[in-house]
């Protein structure tokens, strides 16, 4: 049974403040605690207000990691890359951002780079914060040739190469990803979405567990720690 807490906001504003020191507070505990943060960031629209708040907060900053959750297989000066955001947002405060993608014709291949330079970062990550799409997608864990291999990998593996099939339309790419075993290591776990019908879909997948077809359901199922997730209309 997957244990989720819900935390139902007025407005993305007031999810954009809750979540932004939420996550600080993730930070502060684990340089405290370890001297050191690791924390894994989502692309998309949700995160896009939230990001600059958590960049504005006085936190140590130089000793944090960032990675992205998953990444598009395009140029980093791309609008569909997720580390460009990420990047123009931490860096400036000071904190080390860790690209994973690599632009290689190879999905698979670019999928092995990028697991290989996670192998090189203190693990487990101390925060992991995933967004959903409109198909039950999290990360870029997609339902395609390559869901099973996401989601089945072995703990040791912290990244693969997938192929959505079909291709969102907005970002017709492949794309590298955390597998399912590197997200539920994470220290926490966090989700944000906002509107009814995402809401509806989360809910539904998590109903569902190990028999749900969206991506997130399944991911979800394997959890052990709880699951906090903040929604906005």
């Amino acid at each position: 049974m997957i244990e989720a807490e819900w935390w139902d906001y007025d407005s993305a504003e007031e999810m954009a403040d809750a979540v932004a020191g939420d996550v600080g507070f993730i930070v502060e505990s684990a340089v405290e605690a370890r001297n050191a943060a690791l924390i894994a960031l989502p692309g998309g629209t949700t995160p896009a207000p939230i990001l600059p708040k958590l960049a504005s907060a006085k936190l140590p900053w130089k000793r944090v990691t960032v990675i992205p959750t998953d990444d598009r297989l395009v140029s980093v000066e791309s609008e569909q890359s997720n580390i460009r955001a990420i990047a123009k947002t931490f860096l400036p405060v000071g904190a080390r951002v860790i690209p994973i993608a690599t632009e290689n014709a190879d999905y698979r291949l670019a999928g092995n780079a990028a697991d290989a330079r996670l192998q090189d970062l203190p693990w487990p990550p101390d925060l992991v914060w995933l967004g959903m799409g409109k198909d039950g997608h999290t990360a870029s864990i997609f339902a395609g040739p390559d869901l099973q291999a996401a989601l089945d990998a072995p703990k040791a593996r912290r990244a693969v190469g997938v192929m959505p099939d079909p291709l969102p339309a907005d970002a017709p790419v492949a794309r590298v990803t955390l597998t399912r075993a590197a997200i539920l290591s994470a220290r926490t776990v966090l989700i944000t979405i906002r509107g009814d019908a995402k809401r509806a879909l989360l809910e539904h997948a998590i109903a569902d567990g190990h028999s749900s077809k969206l991506p997130i359901g399944r991911v979800l199922a394997e959890a052990e720690q709880p699951i906090d997730i903040h929604w906005c209309p």
